[in-house]
């Protein structure tokens, strides 16, 4: 049998995962020579050897791969033969074309979380121990390709033992490019809110956890930013903290140390387990058992707890020392990004904690946690960021002529992502956040810059959303950029067939709170036809209603209430005895006065506003303090009802367009009075559904796609799909990316690619 080179590019996920010293391995074990190296578009390898071995090597290769790798091509390309002998890891290469998957932040594996507790290692307790199965990633790295030299690390020089590690193609931790131990890598500092420095490393670690049993506030800088803990059953402390971070009723997010914790105070499912231990360590919404011993102050008139587990060595020997629940929510002000910087944390939070938890390894992007529910038994993505950024969404199935030029996406301006594609690819960015702040403003164009540098490259078309107001669509209009408006709506819609590669025709059903349209209603409760080839029409809406106050509504259920009323009845809806309960005398005077002379009550046909104002009319909740409180409170309130009925609603037509009209449901809703509350709750869910099979019934289009806000709503998405597939529709929702506007860019994505397959252009 001759001997024969070839060269092999592998792209894909292939960098900081392990993959050359398992193609070092492999290739020894084949009896091949040749050599392995980074690029910056993958993985380049060159194998001499007998035809069989290269035939054998290229079969196991994709295989036996390291676990957290992802191979997305493999060429291979016929060389003369070298007469090389033995194999080498060579140094990375860097290519004009840059195209390589960068890995998300890694929670520590098991061969890590054991040296950790090994008091005979070298590494015990250390709170930055990793490998290349395990560790930062995204969260270091300057650029690419990913060598030490490139992220964070590259100011800690590796001492003799950790250079040994790294240079053994044999140890696990050959080429982590984040390797370091006690001696050579970064070192905590335990500090007061000035910033004076009192103790550092494993003291540091020993006056945190004396810090937070003695009820105090402290901010430790996390994987990718500041985070700040208190003790989960200190009820002064959950105070302070609520008061201080401006933050009176969103739940708090739990730390537990481990899964059987967990299960302790809350019912865990076997998929729940398995996204709480994953290697992303996403937060899981999941139900509080009964007689939990959590304080209410954490997640207050919530059934739900949102949970993780350790994301890093710090995490975990803090919740394991503790041994009991600790709240770790993100280190900001309210609306606000969080803190990556430590003189930027001691600024910005030392009004907020007693203390300070810091370290010298420098922290190059915010990455705010992820956080996750189970719907219909699936993933449910509600933000998108550590763990998960910045893998990328695939395209495959559109042209490549219509991917050809790289776009940019700029998302919406509440729950803010923006999204690059090129090549076939999507990559979302991070959860940015609201854009309502300077700070959160700034913070959107460094995320511009920092995914296009990483990229290396500058978008041909900038693709974002229609309403003027838009921080983003104002930053796109100063752009020297072709660009392309995309309606908030058609957005959800493409989002959601994105994310499952479906470019046909389809009904989209786009249910938020609050969605411009050129009109001026506030659009929120839509149907949207798409033909499959070049054209959306909308073609229902729900029934609109005034908002008196226009956006002071969104913080105020009790609003919407008024304004739902209003336009059944008129002026005497305003004396109901649902009303007076929410408003004083004076305030339903200057409702009159607004509603009759339509003075800032602009209508809505919002699915979003529509809850609240069920909300408030059940007295759950009239005034809220955080986006989506009174619609939670809905879905809260009809948890556990096995209830199948539904109340009367109507769906009109008006030319060419559907109204489903509330009006009877609502009607029927407020008097009520044979049913609980819970079961009033349940049915007025029930109806919902109903409404979207009456659209789905008279469109007889099979594909159906479920996205925005509200769908975020468990009880109303899987009422709402078992229906439709019960009537033999498909349903498809979201799982990968949010249905919330976190979905936005890669809806103006895919929309923008399909219309350059239908040969449409952008504005200019």
């Amino acid at each position: 049998m001759g001997i024969e080179r070839r060269r092999i590019a592998v792209r894909g996920l292939v960098q900081g995962v392990g993959f050359r010293p398992f193609v070092y391995r492999l290739a020894l074990n084949c009896s091949l020579s040749g050599w392995v190296a980074n690029h910056s578009g993958g993985v380049q390898i060159e194998i001499e050897g007998k035809v069989g071995d290269i035939d054998q090597f290229l079969q196991r290769l994709p295989l036996e791969k390291p676990p957290h790798s992802l191979i997305l091509k493999l060429k291979t390309e016929v060389l003369a033969p070298q007469a090389s002998t033995g194999f080498e890891i060579h140094e990375s290469k860097v290519a004009a074309e840059q195209s390589t998957l960068m890995l998300p932040d890694l929670a520590p594996c098991e061969h890590c979380q054991t040296e950790l507790q090994d008091p005979q290692n070298r590494r015990y307790r250390y709170p930055f121990i990793n490998c290349t199965h395990c560790g930062p990633r995204y969260s270091i790295v300057d650029k690419l390709p990913y060598d030490r030299a490139n992220t964070a690390m590259s100011s800690f020089p590796l001492c003799a033992q950790c250079q040994d590690e790294y240079r053994n193609p044999e140890d696990r931790r050959f080429h982590a490019e984040p390797n370091a131990c006690p001696q050579c890598g970064p070192q905590l500092q335990f500090c007061d809110a000035h910033g004076k420095v009192l103790c550092i490393q494993q003291e540091a670690l020993h006056e945190t956890l004396t810090s937070l049993a003695n009820g105090q506030i402290v901010a430790i800088k996390g994987v990718g930013g500041f985070q700040l803990l208190v003790d989960a059953n200190n009820v002064d402390a959950l105070r302070a903290l609520r008061k201080r971070k401006q933050r009176p009723h969103k739940p708090f997010a739990l730390l537990y140390a481990a899964l059987t914790a967990v299960r302790r105070d809350c019912q865990v499912s076997e998929l729940e387990a398995s996204l709480l231990t994953s290697s992303e360590r996403p937060i899981v919404l999941l139900e509080a058992k009964p007689g939990v011993k959590i304080d209410d102050q954490v997640a207050p008139g919530s059934p739900e707890l949102g949970v993780m587990l350790p994301a890093s060595p710090l995490h975990l020997l803090l919740a394991e020392k503790y041994r009991a629940p600790l709240v770790a929510t993100s280190g900001n002000l309210a609306e606000e990004p969080i803190c990556i910087d430590n003189t930027e944390a001691l600024e910005r939070l030392g009004k907020i904690a007693d203390h300070f938890l810091l370290h010298d390894r420098r922290i190059v992007r915010p990455l705010d946690d992820s956080v996750l529910r189970v719907v219909e038994n699936r993933p449910l993505m509600l933000r998108r960021a550590r763990g998960y950024a910045p893998l990328p969404i695939t395209q495959a199935k559109l042209s490549q002529q219509a991917m050809a030029q790289p776009f940019l996406a700029l998302g919406a301006d509440l729950k803010n992502t923006v999204a690059l594609s090129h090549s076939g690819w999507i990559y979302p960015s991070q959860h940015i956040g609201d854009l309502g702040s300077a700070s959160a403003f700034e913070r959107f164009g460094r995320t511009i810059e920092d995914l296009t540098g990483l990229q290396q490259r500058q978008p041909h078309t900038l693709i974002h959303d229609q309403h003027p107001g838009y921080s983003s669509h104002r930053w796109a209009l100063k752009q020297r950029a072709p660009r392309l408006e995309v309606q908030h709506h058609v957005a959800h819609f493409f989002s959601c067939m994105a994310e499952h590669g479906h470019s046909g025709a389809a009904l989209g059903v786009c249910w938020d709170g609050t969605g411009y349209d050129s009109s001026g209603i506030v659009r929120g409760g839509e149907f949207l036809y798409w033909d499959g080839i070049a054209k959306v029409e909308h073609i229902a809406s729900l029934r609109t209603f005034p908002l008196p106050g226009g956006e002071k509504a969104i913080r105020e259920p009790r609003r919407a209430a008024a304004g739902l009323l209003y336009e059944i009845s008129g002026y005497i809806a305003l004396q109901h005895r649902l009303l007076k309960c929410c408003f004083t005398r004076s305030e339903r005077r200057n409702l009159i006065t607004m509603l009759e002379g339509e003075v800032n009550s602009p209508l809505c046909s919002s699915v979003g506003r529509l809850f609240d104002a069920v909300a408030a009319l059940q007295g759950l909740c009239s005034q809220s303090s955080y986006e989506g409180q009174a619609a939670m409170a809905l879905e809260h309130s009809a948890r556990g009802i096995q209830n199948g009925d539904s109340y009367p609603f109507a769906l009109n037509a008006h030319g060419d367009q559907w109204e489903l009209d509330w009006a009877p449901c609502i009607n029927a809703l407020i008097h009520d009075e044979g049913r609980s509350l819970p079961q009033r709750a349940a049915v007025f869910h029930n109806t919902l559904a109903q409404m979207i099979l009456s659209v789905a019934r008279e469109m007889g289009q099979p594909h159906i796609f479920l996205s925005g806000g509200v769908f975020q709503n468990r009880r109303l998405t899987e009422s709402t799909s078992t229906l439709l597939r019960e009537h033999g529709f498909t349903v498809h929702s979201h799982s990968q990316v949010p249905p919330n506007d976190g979905g936005i860019a890669l809806g103006q994505l895919h929309y923008a690619h399909c219309m350059a397959a239908a040969g449409q252009t952008s504005e200019g």
